[in-house]
């Protein structure tokens, strides 16, 4: 195994958890108030009714998609009687229908912050970045659909899977489960790491205020009013 591999995959996730942790508790003692998700809906509304929704259910299904799908362990999956081939076909129809929907709604908001000049100007080079990256990271995580559909017996994804479980448990073998993963899978891998080391210093830290909140999910609608 090479040391690169070993880095990105069997140290770099701690290093990105480690930021992750110590970004988001020093932003809440000393940035508190930049706590926010910075809504543009008062310089223009535009596409942001469809692209905003479609955007947050999207991530949000595969935020817990992946969660589930590869933190759940195999020996669930093989208890419940499900088969490797089965699991991986879900994960690809759903992952596939989630993924749409993101990024239908990304495309619409890059759209809405290019077409407007007012837009333009107030996007920072933290927003540009989150939106940029979260692209990047769902294009390949769509591409990677393409690839597990050469092969239906679901073994990259039961090594995928063991990967990220020997992660969470803090065994230092995990790197050695995927060397031999297709690059698209390990980009994607990459990719999706590196978003933890860039939450805490971006609008995405409002996340943490909506999970937390009991009655997020029943809360009345904001309304901006133009002058």
């Amino acid at each position: 195994m090479n040391y690169l591999h070993q880095f990105t995959f069997g140290i770099y996730p701690y290093i990105a958890l480690a930021i992750f942790l110590l970004g988001i508790l020093t932003r809440v003692d000393r940035e508190h108030y930049t706590w926010k998700s910075e809504s543009t809906q008062v310089l223009h509304r535009g596409s942001l009714r469809w692209g905003s929704p479609l955007f947050h259910v999207g991530i949000i299904g595969l935020f817990f998609g992946h969660a589930v799908g590869l933190l759940t362990p195999v020996w669930v999956w093989d208890t419940l009687g499900v088969p490797h081939g089965a699991k991986q076909l879900f994960a690809m129809v759903a992952g596939g229908i989630m993924g749409t929907l993101c990024l239908v709604g990304i495309l619409m908001l890059l759209a809405r912050r290019i077409a407007n000049d007012r837009l333009r100007r107030a996007t920072t080079f933290k927003d540009k970045i989150v939106l940029l990256w979260i692209l990047g990271t769902l294009l390949l995580g769509l591409s990677s659909i393409f690839v597990s559909a050469g092969h239906m017996d679901g073994h990259m994804m039961v090594l995928l899977m063991t990967w990220a479980q020997h992660i969470v448990t803090f065994r230092g073998d995990a790197a050695g489960f995927i060397i031999d993963a297709p690059l698209v899978f390990k980009l994607h891998l990459f990719m999706g790491i590196s978003l933890f080391v860039i939450f805490p210093f971006t609008r995405l830290v409002h996340v943490w205020s909506g999970f937390g909140a009991v009655t997020y999910l029943g809360r009345a609608f904001q309304l901006v009013r133009p002058r």
